[in-house]
């Protein structure tokens, strides 16, 4: 637990939700903003108990990291075991619970809000879910900012498609075109839209609402991303009035990490073997830490890629799994499997990878920005469709692995339909050849790449409007400050 004496410094108080993807994120933003102003500033990050390990994880990789962790106790929900706080961690059939829960005010807001009356912060950073946490920053008298994990782009869609009546044109339609947006236009089929925006449930809309009514009573929304990325949604929401500020201060995958901890990926028996493989030739497979993918679709992934004649890298999220019989010895040394973390941003970055299959999570996403690293995308869940579309059809920097028409998608897991092992296959190979689709995106996302890094580096947008919200932080404190002084006298 962090101390409660009340230090000089700025203290900003950071509240993610039950989720790796979204712990990571807001553990890099505390690390960003401590790193910026060391003397001024102290960052702590404030997790329920089970989750107090996945931040100093995520710490352990930033040399240096200064950084406090706080914790809170989770509720008891009904079907989750003690313990169970991390939709990583869940069950499959029981993720559900663990985001339903993170809405309800009633079961979150007494302890988020019971440590921050402790701790006394300057300022409170929270994710979406806990819209409750305007209101906490407002009786306290200090400001809050809406901190989002993923892009400008899946977030405007879904909140487009939310207050623009997705409801009534699903029911006459299979296909929504997301409203408000730019050239493309981007068209997606219901089953592939989250489930909150497919259904007529009053809890999810009512949350929307309020989420989005605390996000104009904030400070400012901070994303994880860059201007020249998601360049015209960005601008989309001041215009449609859904932040009084932005402050767009990713991508967090850079600057790369330090000589101290790039030494741990290197000992990786994964870098090791990448080493001997040449350049381009190798494709990475990582679907991320939410999605549980049936053992009979891992079947058809790996008798894809043992048909494919490329070489692989392909992190499996299982304690154990079976191949198929006979398959480790024919694939023999030209793939690799891996059923526990591997280092990804080092696994992205080296020579020999040519390419990644990714579920459009935003994290890898970012990351494969980072590296300059063409993609082929199989989306799984919640916004990671939306996503999908930004990145092939607005950035083009990949392809989808299963061509439209070929099959069902879907959010929910029985909608899925199994993607066979030729299409695998042939998706891989297509392009993995040199001259292909796959050296087309590779281009593109060079290019990218280099606007990343430019961000970030001092001058650049990311890092100069990480600096103006630190700016707008103390200044909201100075105000603060000088109010009560006022009053006191």
């Amino acid at each position: 637990m962090a101390s409660s004496t009340q230090s000089k410094k700025l203290r900003i108080l950071l509240f993610p939700f039950f989720a790796s993807s979204h712990i990571g994120p807001f553990t890099d933003l505390a690390f960003h903003l401590a790193a910026a102003r060391p003397d001024a500033i102290e960052a702590i990050v404030a997790v329920t108990t089970a989750n107090a390990s996945v931040v100093r994880s995520a710490l352990a990789r930033r040399a240096g990291a200064k950084v406090q962790v706080a914790t809170y106790p989770f509720p008891a929900v009904d079907g989750l075991p003690p313990g169970v706080e991390n939709l990583s961690t869940v069950a499959a059939a029981d993720a559900w619970r663990i985001d339903a829960a993170a809405w309800i005010e009633d079961l979150m807001r007494p302890a988020q809000e019971g440590l921050a009356r402790e701790l006394s912060p300057d300022a409170i950073v929270t994710d979406t879910h806990f819209f409750w946490n305007a209101d906490v920053a407002a009786e306290l008298g200090v400001p809050c900012v809406t901190f989002h994990a993923i892009g400008t782009f899946p977030t405007l869609a879904m909140l487009n498609l939310l207050f623009g009546g997705v409801h009534d044109a699903a029911t006459c339609s299979s296909v929504v075109t997301v409203p408000g947006f730019p050239s493309p236009d981007i068209r997606v089929p219901v089953t592939e839209l989250p489930e909150f925006l497919r259904t007529r449930q009053t809890v999810p809309r009512a949350a929307g609402d309020r989420s989005a009514s605390a996000l104009g009573r904030c400070l400012g929304l901070a994303v994880n991303t860059f201007s020249d990325l998601e360049r015209g949604y960005c601008e989309l929401y001041m215009r449609n009035g859904y932040a009084k500020r932005t402050y767009f201060v990713g991508p967090f995958s850079l600057p790369s990490p330090p000589a101290g901890s790039s030494s741990f990926a290197g000992d990786s028996p994964c870098i090791r073997w990448l080493d001997t493989k040449p350049a381009h030739s190798v494709v990475y497979l990582c679907f991320g830490s939410l999605t549980h993918v049936s053992e009979a679709q891992l079947r058809e992934l790996a008798i894809g890629l043992e048909a494919s004649g490329k070489s692989f890298l392909w992190v499996v999220r299982a304690d154990t799994w079976m191949s198929p019989e006979g398959w480790k010895e024919r694939v023999g040394d030209r793939g690799m499997v891996v059923t526990g973390w591997a280092p990804q941003t080092a696994i992205l970055a080296h020579p020999a990878v040519g390419a990644f299959v990714t579920h459009c999570g935003w994290n890898s996403v970012l990351e494969t920005v980072a590296a300059g690293l063409p993609v082929l995308t199989w989306p799984m869940v919640v916004e990671q469709f939306i996503t999908e579309r930004f990145v092939t059809e607005v950035l083009a920097i990949g392809e989808r692995l299963w061509p439209e028409g070929c099959g069902v998608r879907g959010t929910k897991t029985e909608e899925h339909e199994l993607v066979p092992a030729e299409a695998v296959a042939r998706a891989v190979a297509r392009f993995m050849e040199p001259g292909g689709a796959g050296d087309a995106a590779r281009s593109r996302v060079k290019e990218l790449s280099l606007k990343a890094h430019a961000a970030m580096e001092e001058g650049g947008s990311s890092h100069h409007d990480l600096r103006r919200l630190i700016d707008d932080l103390v200044q909201e404190k100075t105000a603060g400050a000088g109010t009560m002084a006022v009053s006191d006298t």
